[in-house]
């Protein structure tokens, strides 16, 4: 019987956090999930592509733009089931219990728990509502998130959209969504860098002018500056 799974990550300039992404992976790996690794990169500079070629990825490139990039990586996947997470994110010891155990409901797509690799109260509150906001079905990305191929094709699919493909995506999954109790480790380094309550106020407010109809591409424009 063939492994379950592709694994799917989007990279950019990812050569310092991906390493450890792909190791926390090896655990799925020896317990026979992982049918075969796909990293869709943006046009990285770095050793972003060496480094995935060394653990066994296959790498796809193309532009940057994120909902583009895990389009076609999802075009590319084999396996009954597609894990996608990002390169900054790490998935805890014990994961593919969870993973293991959802692998019966093909008609339900799953996300992570989010923690952040800081301490802190700030870092406490970002999460919970992240967690929060799961709940209700806005998984973002950085979350994790493993789907069936059948219901991810059902549904449509990631947009080739630079910004809010996973909202995108989630939306189309209203009702077939579940979370695990397990959690994933993701990167503080952007909110710490820009502070945690304007980081974490910019993403609230980018998210309610996409609900708005704003245009895509010009607020990827804006959340990039």
């Amino acid at each position: 019987m063939r492994a379950p799974i592709t694994v799917i990550i989007p990279t950019l300039n990812a050569e310092q956090s991906l390493a450890a992404c792909l190791e926390a992976l090896m655990e799925g790996l020896e317990a026979g999930l992982i049918r075969e690794l796909i990293v869709s990169d943006g046009g990285s500079t770095d050793a972003t592509g060496a480094t995935a070629q060394a653990w066994g990825a296959e790498v796809l490139s193309g532009p940057a733009s994120r909902g583009g990039q895990l389009r076609r990586a999802c075009a590319k996947a084999n396996a009954e089931w597609m894990l996608i997470i990002h390169a900054d994110t790490i998935l805890q010891p014990g994961w593919t219990k969870s993973v293991r155990g959802h692998l019966n409901h093909p008609e339900q797509a799953a996300w992570f728990k989010l923690r952040f690799d800081q301490q802190g109260i700030a870092a406490q509150i970002v999460a919970g509502w992240a967690n929060l906001r799961s709940r209700f079905g806005l998984p973002y990305g950085d979350q994790g998130l493993l789907i069936s191929s059948a219901l991810y094709a059902r549904v449509g699919g990631y947009p080739d959209i630079p910004l809010m493909e996973d909202v995108a995506l989630a939306r189309a999954l209203k009702g077939k969504l579940k979370g695990f109790d397990i959690a994933v480790v993701t990167s503080a380094e952007r909110y710490a860098h820009q502070g945690w309550l304007r980081r974490g106020l910019r993403n609230l407010w980018t998210l309610l002018r996409y609900f708005a109809g704003a245009d895509v591409q010009r607020l990827a424009s804006h959340y990039r500056r």
